[in-house]
């Protein structure tokens, strides 16, 4: 017989086993009876066939017995699969070039060797066939393993954006992805979109879970196993090379994303994507709750919209012209300001006073830059008596704001500008103002009862006593912002008065606050009036006797409802002060050199 007889002789040869023992064997009893004459037929000799045939039944007996002996685990799957062998009488582990496993021909890298148990993986090269366990002298067929090639089934979902969850469904994927330690000796399992890896998330036999990259474009997906290859001496490793699975193509739409997700008519929304056009497409649009809102910017990769009068909460979709597609990115919220309370619910001018509630949005979003914040509030606000206040702090949950100068009392109105779009998107089919009373405002003015001592000396302490004060303002806000460059130029400048919000002056001289509320005010004396007062125009000598006056300052917004015209004062006069020479520093201090 001749090795290239070799396939004529084991067909008939196997049908002669059959034939013989009268019995039908499952596909992986045949694969381990082919891959055991595979090994005969390896050999020359002349036979007849009849005898060949004779001594059938004497090669099964041995044949299974051995089996029955040893078994492979698992007995299928792809290159790079870990199998195990158990049985008996392996020997001892010598070296890797006396002691090999091969699969149908091509040797495996050993990761284990005990008498009883051997670890191999299945090498890339590996066709399905004779596993024979070989220890130097010794060749022993094991059985059969059926090699299988990765196979993509179905992909979940078959169009996505990048950043989302793929599923890859198939077979014979290995049971996991491989070690994730990028210095390990092993290669590792991967998925490809259009050529670039993607993130593996789970990793199972029949479905592996990816992160669709933020670069990856359109095209085919691919799930290629790593090797685990020895090399020709049998020691570890050859170099990683990989078996590619059939591919499947995935369409990868661009990620849109945006923000905010929620808020009330009126509110900005910025989209963030790419390839939306340089300009509005025509018959482009951006739906929110199926209401088309008002497009206020358009570029390749932003648009920002504001939330029409009419829309409701529900599913946003981006339409890129009139026979473009339109795609679903995302669901908006729209709610309803609402009011829980206010704090104080009376103040004089200058107060700082505190809405809270929810769902206010943002104050100033009217405009067409692509952030939250763009100056441009448009017609929100908060009015008191008709009166518009300083805005100071708005936030979704909470507006604070400065009562203005012109205040009244009144009710207190918080407005939201918001605009119905032409057909186009563009601004504007309607504008209205979406009004929120928070309650009723009462604006009081500050009344001085009694103030004690009328007279003083420096350092000392006077209490007034009275109403409506309202709170001290703690914020820095020099109004004379020119004095400093005056200064350094010599020039000719008056430092004047009017510089808080909440003062208390004496004889022309604003006092040190001790403490302040809305029914009493301590201040401590001011020094410098029993030394004089002087300025570049002049000096006054004796600043000792005066007024005492409490002020209180706000502002107006412009007309156009921006900030704001310069500050202005109440004054309350309290009666004469006169500062008196004492508290002064002893005589001797001057006399000792200090």
């Amino acid at each position: 017989m001749h090795e290239d007889d070799s396939p004529f002789y084991l067909d008939i040869l196997f049908f002669c086993f059959q034939v013989t023992v009268k019995k039908k064997y499952s596909l992986i009893e045949t694969h381990r009876i082919q891959g055991f004459f595979l090994e005969i037929s390896k050999v020359k000799f002349n036979m007849s066939k009849k005898i060949m045939c004779e001594i059938m039944v004497v090669m099964a007996s041995t044949l299974m017995a051995s089996w029955g002996q040893a078994e492979i685990l698992p007995p299928l799957g792809p290159p790079g699969t870990t199998v195990t062998i158990s049985g008996e009488d392996f020997g001892a582990f010598q070296s890797t070039q006396e002691n090999k496993v091969e699969f149908n021909g091509t040797p495996a890298l050993i990761q284990l060797w005990e008498s009883d148990f051997i670890m191999a993986k299945v090498p890339l090269q590996a066709r399905s066939g004779a596993v024979v366990v070989i220890n130097g002298q010794t060749r022993r067929t094991i059985g059969v393993f059926d090699v299988r090639k990765p196979q993509i089934t179905k992909l979940e979902p078959s169009e996505a954006e990048a950043g989302s969850i793929l599923i890859v469904h198939g077979e014979n994927f290995s049971k996991t992805a491989g070690s994730r330690d990028p210095n390990t000796m092993f290669g590792v399992n991967q998925v490809l979109i259009g050529g670039i890896r993607a993130k593996v998330r789970k990793w199972r036999p029949t479905k592996v879970e990816v992160k669709i990259p933020a670069n990856a474009r359109t095209g085919k997906v691919e799930v290629r196993l790593a090797s685990s290859d020895p090399l020709p001496d049998g020691s570890c490793c050859a170099e990683v090379k990989y078996a590619m699975s059939n591919s499947m193509p995935l369409t990868v739409v661009p990620l849109v994303t945006f923000q905010p997700k929620e808020g009330p008519v009126g509110s900005k929304v910025i989209f963030s994507g790419q390839d939306f056009g340089e300009s509005q497409p025509a018959g482009a649009a951006v739906l929110i709750g199926e209401k088309p809102s008002t497009i206020a910017r358009w570029s390749n990769r932003t648009i920002v919209v504001h939330v029409p009068l009419n829309a409701t909460s529900g599913a946003v979709v981006l339409r890129r012209g009139r026979d473009g597609e339109s795609r679903k990115v995302g669901t908006f919220s729209v709610f309803t300001s609402h009011v829980d309370r206010v704090i104080p619910p009376e103040a004089p001018i200058g107060s700082l006073v505190v809405i809270r509630g929810e769902h206010f949005g943002v104050y100033s979003e009217s405009g067409s830059i692509p952030y939250a914040f763009d100056f441009d509030p448009g017609a929100n606000g908060v009015e008191i008596g008709g009166v518009r206040a300083i805005i100071h702090r708005w936030l979704d949950n909470q507006i604070y704001f400065w009562v203005p100068f012109s205040a009244k009392s009144g009710p207190m109105i918080i407005k939201r500008g918001a605009t119905t779009p032409l057909p186009d998107g563009t601004c504007c089919a309607k504008k209205e103002i979406v009004t929120l009373q928070a309650g009723n405002f009462t604006v009081i003015t500050p009344h001085v009862d009694s103030y004690a001592p009328t007279a003083a000396g420096i350092d000392e302490i006077v209490t007034i006593t009275g109403s409506g004060f309202g709170d001290f303002i703690k914020i820095a806000e020099p109004t004379q912002l020119a004095v400093n460059r005056k200064a350094h130029d010599w020039q000719i400048y008056a430092p004047g008065a009017n510089v808080s919000r909440s003062e208390v002056m004496i004889n022309g001289m604003a006092s040190h606050v001790v403490s302040w509320t809305n029914a009493q005010i301590k201040v401590r004396v001011p020094r410098r009036h029993v030394f004089g007062l002087a300025n570049p125009e002049g000096f006054k000598l004796d600043a000792t006797k005066g007024k005492l006056v409490v002020k209180r300052g706000s502002w107006d917004a412009l007309e156009n409802g921006q900030c704001c015209t310069d500050k202005k004062w109440i004054s309350v006069e309290a009666g004469p002060f006169t500062v008196l020479k004492r508290g002064l520093p002893d005589k001797s201090y001057s006399q000792n050199g200090f």
